[in-house]
């Protein structure tokens, strides 16, 4: 049996591809004797059914678990789903917490580590770099939710056993877990503070007002912000290096996180509530486009941002 538990943020084909792997490593057991295709005719109803409740009206609207079973040939996969929207989903709630690290400001948990990037970014990190930098659609095919959620426990806990648990749990739950600290952050990597800038400085036609715009924003954030964006962006490209290999390109990449990293507050989106559903698509190109910038702009040094000392208004 194979539980399936979507994360907000993934797609319909990142639901169904751990189906298939299982469907098809079920039929090469030794002595089975299904009927050829059993794999992938019971993975295509799977994904039938996933499609028709992802289109129903009522099964999107309700906030409720809905379970069903498939089997076919003695094989069969029983699933749970309930669909978020993405607004809801990427909802950022203020943490009470003074310990851990989820859901903490990140200039908090830089200060009690004493480090410049958080641990559990550079862990993360790390892992995905050692035995995850080819796998085929990291960090957009979503992990199993109980092992990102296990993953979270042991870092807002600080446990001892975390490199183990990292060392033996699937990358993509890693992968999962990195975006999920960053969607937990009270405030985007990015700040609530600098999204309208980002937004018009992306959107100049000027590339040499762009660059010096996008430059002045860095160079604007908080230190443990910008030097985790850069750590963060460093590690993005070294993924996409491998695109023939793991196809995450560099736009792949963006989609991903931008929207994650760079969010309007709660105060600019009830602002605009008349058309809510316009103002998210056009955000969040507009967002992905920011990170996309970044990602494909030459190396940007700490030290360099900070020795230049051009200043200029952002407001253009």
């Amino acid at each position: 049996m194979t539980d399936v538990l979507p994360q907000p943020d993934c797609s319909l084909k990142a639901v169904c591809e751990p189906l298939e792997r299982c469907c098809l490593d079920r039929l090469e057991e030794p002595g089975s004797k299904r009927p050829p295709n059993t794999g992938a005719r019971l993975w295509g109803r799977v994904r039938s059914k996933l499609l028709r409740q992802k289109l129903d009206p009522q099964t999107v609207e309700t906030k409720n678990w809905h379970t069903d079973v498939i089997e076919m040939n003695g094989i069969k996969v029983e699933f749970s789903m309930k669909f978020t929207s993405r607004d809801m989903s990427l909802k950022r709630t203020p943490s009470k917490k003074q310990t851990g690290v989820f859901g903490v400001k990140i200039s908090v948990v830089t200060k009690r580590e004493r480090s410049k990037v958080p641990y559990i970014v550079r862990q993360c990190v790390e892992e995905v770099e050692k035995r995850g930098i080819e796998e085929v659609g990291i960090y957009r095919i979503s992990g199993v939710a109980t092992d990102i959620q296990a993953l979270k426990a042991v870092f807002d806990a600080n446990n001892k056993d975390i490199l183990l648990m990292l060392s033996d749990m699937d990358i993509n739950a890693i992968a999962g877990t990195l975006k999920l600290y960053f969607r937990e952050l009270p405030e985007p990597l990015l700040t609530d503070r600098l999204y309208p800038a980002f937004m018009e400085g992306i959107a100049l036609s000027d590339p040499a007002a762009k660059e010096n715009c996008m430059m002045h924003l860095l160079r604007s954030l908080p230190d443990p912000n910008l030097i985790t964006f850069l750590f963060l962006l460093e590690h993005l490209k070294r993924v996409a290096e491998k695109e023939p290999i793991n196809k995450m390109s560099l736009h792949n990449l963006a989609t991903v996180f931008g929207p994650t990293l760079l969010r309007p507050s709660e105060v600019e989106s009830k602002a605009h509530l008349t058309s809510a559903a316009d103002i998210w698509s056009h955000d969040v190109m507009a967002q992905v486009q920011v990170l996309l910038y970044y990602l494909q702009h030459p190396p940007i040094s700490f030290a360099e941002l900070k020795r230049n000392t051009l200043y200029f208004s952002t407001d253009v």
